[in-house]
């Protein structure tokens, strides 16, 4: 039986237009569709791959505010079996490594984790780096950036897609594994998906019920912070070339004025 832990974020919707508040200039949540991320979409059809296979168990465990709820509920109606939602005030404008240190502290929760899965960056911060963290943070080995993932028995082996070509991983369980794009294509939940996740768990814990100090988390402890945003300029129109029989030597001439060649 493999007990699998997948780590799910509500992010605003790409296709929404994104702002940062004027207080603080963290992220304003409320101004825009909050959706359950691509990529955690894609961690939690493996998730459930992996538990298909065999015999298992999938907990999905997310941190954020009241409103994560529909994105831990999506994840739920794909198939997933129960659900830890980390909500707290405190964690307001907490940087990734506050984020890995709850997070690590929401899967101790979890008894006899032997895969905990995430994406490998979330849309709206781009940090790439939480999934390493939390690894480290519990001692486990960490296989990162993967497009193929298979458990066979005690060990995960998974590929890892580079530039240089294809790495091949290999670890024993219990371990963290953050996936890539090209993993999967997620379900769509089904009628009667949707209609079970409402009657599954979602376990609603604060920091401190993790044993984790308010003063190890939120803007005030953050060590990046944003001191001042402005909306991106409006597009402004493009340079029209007109070929007279010198066109391809007038685009030469644009392009190394702009010193691309």
């Amino acid at each position: 039986m493999t007990n699998i832990v997948v780590l799910v974020k509500q992010v605003p919707d790409t296709y929404s237009e994104r702002k940062l508040s004027s207080g603080d200039h963290t992220l304003d949540r409320e101004s825009a569709d909050a959706v359950l991320d691509e990529i955690n979409e894609k961690a939690v059809e493996e998730a459930l791959k992996i538990k298909e296979a065999g015999e298992g168990e999938v907990t999905v465990i997310s941190m954020g505010p009241d409103r994560a709820t529909d994105a831990i509920r999506k994840a739920l109606s794909m198939g997933a079996d129960k659900a830890v939602h980390v909500s707290d005030e405190a964690l307001h404008g907490s940087d990734i490594v506050a984020t890995a240190k709850v997070l690590a502290a929401a899967i101790g929760r979890v008894e006899g984790v032997d895969l905990v899965i995430a994406g490998n960056e979330a849309s709206d911060g781009r940090g790439g780096a939480v999934p390493a963290m939390v690894a480290e943070l519990l001692g486990l080995p960490q296989l990162t950036h993967v497009r193929s993932l298979t458990v066979e028995g005690t060990t995960v082996k998974a590929d890892r897609e580079t530039d240089d070509g294809i790495t091949h991983l290999e670890a024993d369980l219990p371990a963290v594994v953050s996936v890539g794009e090209k993993i999967n294509e997620p379900r769509y939940p089904s009628f009667k998906g949707i209609m079970a996740a409402k009657k599954k768990p979602v376990e609603t814990v604060t920091i401190a019920d993790l044993g984790v100090d308010a003063g190890e988390v939120g803007l005030d402890d953050a060590w990046t912070s944003v001191l001042e945003a402005a909306p991106k300029p409006p597009r402004q129109a493009g340079q029209r070339v007109e070929d007279e029989g010198d066109g391809g030597a007038k685009v030469a001439e644009y392009l190394v004025g702009q010193k691309l060649i």
